[in-house]
């Protein structure tokens, strides 16, 4: 599970923190199994907006919420679906 670590101009620790953590904790259980989903499945599935999910997806790679791989495929037009590769995902896929 990643760090909770938020910042930013518009950050109000007592206003945000427990909405922040909420969202990418719901997100992360979601993505954790290395399914690819669009923005609109992240969404839907935990309850957040899109704006939301696509900015959760950002955190995970940063280093400070784990680091993690966030792949990206575009589907069609601007349209994308992401997966995150969990790290026995990537030490399989090195291995074979």
């Amino acid at each position: 599970m990643p760090n909770y670590r938020f910042d930013g101009v518009d950050y109000v620790k007592e206003l945000d923190q427990v909405r922040l953590v909420g969202q990418m904790s719901r997100i992360w259980e979601l993505m954790r199994d290395g399914r690819w989903r669009s923005l609109r499945e992240i969404a839907d599935a935990t309850g957040s907006p899109e704006a939301s999910a696509s900015a959760q997806l950002r955190n995970f790679r940063k280093p400070r919420f784990g680091g993690h791989i966030v792949d990206r495929q575009r589907i069609v037009g601007g349209l994308y679906k992401y997966r995150i590769r969990m790290e026995d995902q990537i030490n399989l896929t090195r291995r074979m």
